[in-house]
């Protein structure tokens, strides 16, 4: 017969699994429907939602929390593809500002329902202080990984966001 712990530790593991299962079958959703990876989707959407349709890298990686030089890959990607267009700001020759293309704003409307925002709405439905001991416990499974120090943005995918591995 297994110990309590043992069994606690394969339903752990378990729950691990099916989250990593539920993202990579998210991205072969999101893939099969817009051709875009769910980082690419949060830069559009980050681009849709904003007042004038424009962003700077700096300020969209800011907004991801990830790295300027990640953030550039995907513009590239995407702005090979038609779905944004890069353009020197007017009042500053030095900026560059970011711009999302009717291309980009169907891609966004055709995507299914992103990963992150069934999250969010479930998250937003839980108490307090549910919410509290939920962080706390990703929190400490993600320590327990070695995971602390690791670059991540709000963003569920299980490919890398470096252009690396895309």
């Amino acid at each position: 017969m297994e110990s309590p712990s043992s069994e606690r530790i394969d339903e752990c593991l378990i729950a691990l699994r099916r989250i990593l299962r539920a993202t990579s079958m998210y991205d072969r959703e999101l893939a099969n429907a817009t051709g875009v990876t769910p980082a690419q989707l949060r830069v559009l959407q980050l681009l849709d939602f904003k007042d004038n349709f424009t962003m700077t890298p700096k300020a969209l990686a800011a907004q991801m929390g990830i790295a300027q030089a990640t953030v550039t890959a995907i513009i590239d990607k995407l702005q090979a593809s038609g779905m944004l267009t890069r353009n020197r700001s007017e009042t500053d020759r030095r900026q560059t500002n970011l711009a999302i293309t009717e291309v980009g704003r169907a891609t966004v409307h055709a995507a299914p329902d992103a990963l992150q925002q069934r999250f969010v709405r479930a998250f937003d439905r839980m108490h307090d202080w549910e919410q509290s001991q939920l962080v706390a416990s990703l929190q400490r499974v993600a320590s327990m990984l070695d995971a602390n120090d690791l670059d991540a943005s709000p963003v569920l995918t299980t490919r890398e966001l470096h252009a690396s591995t895309k």
